[in-house]
């Protein structure tokens, strides 16, 4: 039923503006699970089929991509719709307003949107509250992290440990987002000899986490689309060298050639959607390559139909996940893909 009334609720949520549509949309999913509408609307099924990996136990293979559910607080409600898995935030260790706005653009001929949304989010704290407080989702659930925008990068390791720590006991897996083009500097964290510095320091606290708690929780790098074949190389090396657990292939693109001539097409932040699946797969693959099986692969970046996702898996990907896709088609997408895969 909520597949059928989904076209008409998008229209209703496309009059208003868009970091507005988000707010409501998310609030919506959270009253009609908690007032039980959901559970009519959507029942919950078996979509998909289970894989492990990681040594974590995926119901599917379709997860929400970072970015939707920044605070942590709509998990059980997006588990309703078909995912599989949830990754919320990017969460800072402090809260933070993020950039000014308008700072959330649609780009509808192109199923495609730019964000310059900078971190916004609650804090660690309150984003480990809140999904505590998730009863429901009996998936996985991940935790985004990154360092606040006021942090210099020659600090920015003190940010990832502040959060890696908080989310440990609560995340399945935690990724270091280090690729949004959002955080002044943040790229550059991306450079081989600043992922090593980073990647060593967040391994030793990982090994004395899981000794301290009986649990590996799994340790991602989220990359930028916008990487050269060399820099792929350099940084599969690195991450392989340095135990780093997956990669999360792609970010957001800076790249604006595939939305040329549209009226947001200049404005500034991350393009996602079907414009940046090429891209995307091209440095999934890459990675793949060079990874060579060793580290695990979460394809994202474009997905918006069963032979999007379909290629991601051959591109060498374990898992995708999706976000603007779902924001265009609706939650009958992800149970399609889950379902399909």
């Amino acid at each position: 039923m909520f597949d059928s009334l989904y076209p008409l609720f998008r229209a209703g949520l496309f009059q208003l503006d868009a970091e507005t549509a988000h707010h409501l949309s998310l609030v919506s999913l959270r009253a009609a699970e908690k007032s039980g509408a959901l559970a009519l609307t959507c029942p919950q099924n078996d979509y998909g089929s289970p894989v492990e990996v990681m040594g974590l136990k995926f119901p599917n293979k379709v997860g929400l991509a970072a970015g939707l559910d920044k605070e942590g607080n709509t998990i059980d409600a997006l588990g309703r719709l078909g995912f599989g898995f949830v990754e919320i935030g990017t969460i800072t260790p402090r809260p933070q307003a993020g950039n000014p706005k308008p700072r959330l653009f649609r780009l509808i001929p192109h199923e495609a949107i730019i964000n310059r949304m900078g971190f916004n989010n609650p804090g660690i704290d309150a984003g480990v509250a809140n999904v505590k407080a998730s009863r429901k989702f009996s998936g996985v659930i991940g935790f985004n992290i990154g360092k606040n925008k006021d942090t210099p990068n020659e600090n920015a390791a003190d940010d990832y440990l502040i959060c890696l720590r908080a989310a440990y006991t609560v995340a399945d897996y935690i990724a270091v987002n280090l690729s949004s083009p959002n955080t002044p500097g943040l790229r550059d964290l991306q450079g081989a000899e600043a992922s090593a510095r980073l990647l060593d320091l967040l391994k030793k606290e990982q090994e004395k986490l899981a000794a301290e708690h009986g649990k590996k929780v799994p340790l991602l790098f989220k990359v930028a689309p916008d990487l050269e074949e060399q820099h792929i190389a350099d940084l599969a090396r690195v991450f392989v060298d340095g135990g780093l657990d997956g990669v999360i292939a792609t970010n957001t693109t800076l790249d604006r050639h595939a939305v040329a001539g549209h009226a947001y097409a200049n404005e500034a932040g991350g393009l996602s959607g079907k414009p940046v699946l090429e891209k995307s797969t091209r440095v999934l693959a890459s990675f793949a390559h060079h990874l060579e099986g060793k580290a695990a692969l979460i394809g994202v970046g474009g997905i918006s139909s069963v032979e999007d996702a379909k290629a991601k898996i051959s591109a060498g990907a374990d898992l995708v996940q999706i976000y603007t896709s779902f924001i265009y088609q609706g939650p009958k997408l992800v149970r399609e893909i889950a379902q399909a895969l």
